[in-house]
């Protein structure tokens, strides 16, 4: 099928729609700064695993005044299994307390605020943008990215020139609905290592499956 990157690109969305119906997020968060934060524990960590660890950890630190004043330490007995465990925790706890010192404790609604924040780049900014303020968002994870390139619709790794390029491909109002079913299709279908190309809803569509 010959098609323009953006005609494909809306097929894909139209595709995916009838596959997986309901777009969610599979962190569970009650409020923003618990997704603020569980998305910086899922990097190279399975969001299982997160959503393992999170009780705990919500459970004791109610809000962003906890966590600044928290020692480090308690916060890396917590979240030790999410791996890079140093590096989140210190990045949690100062997060927090830029967001007390800069925002009076609210969760800043662009990705232009949201990525001062320590530990914060544009995917979890994207995340949080399109899922607490329902504004359009493209969030590049591995999923999104490998699949984009198996699909034509990108030709390059750097997440940043991937969402750029999938913004001006996709209809805003789909964008992020379609990166959330872009890791379901991930998880189920487009494997990394062993793609089951012959079960894809998106193979007559793509040109990885063409070759």
């Amino acid at each position: 099928m010959n098609l323009t990157p953006k005609e494909r690109a809306d097929k894909a969305v139209e595709l995916l729609k009838q596959c997986y119906p309901q777009a969610s997020c599979s962190l569970i968060n009650q409020d923003p700064l618990q997704l603020l934060i569980a998305t910086r524990l899922s990097a190279q960590c399975t969001d299982a695993r997160v959503n393992l660890v999170t009780p705990e950890l919500f459970a004791t630190f109610p809000n962003a005044i906890d966590y600044a004043n928290a020692p480090v330490e308690k916060i890396e007995n917590i979240i030790k299994s999410c791996g890079l465990y140093k590096t989140k925790a210190r990045d949690i706890k100062a997060m927090c307390q830029k967001l007390i010192d800069d925002y009076n404790s609210q969760i800043p609604d662009t990705v232009e605020e949201l990525i001062k924040l320590p530990g914060v780049g544009r995917k979890t900014a994207n995340l949080v943008v399109g899922e607490i303020y329902g504004r359009p968002a493209v969030v590049t994870d591995t999923h999104c990215i490998r699949i984009s390139n198996r699909l034509g619709l990108c030709d390059t790794k750097d997440p940043y020139k991937v969402e750029k390029r999938l913004v001006e491909l996709l209809d805003p109002k789909e964008s992020f609905d379609f990166c959330h079913r872009l890791v379901h299709h991930g998880r189920a279908v487009c494997d990394a290592r062993k793609p089951r190309c012959e079960q894809c809803c998106l193979k007559d569509i793509c040109p990885s499956f063409a070759k």
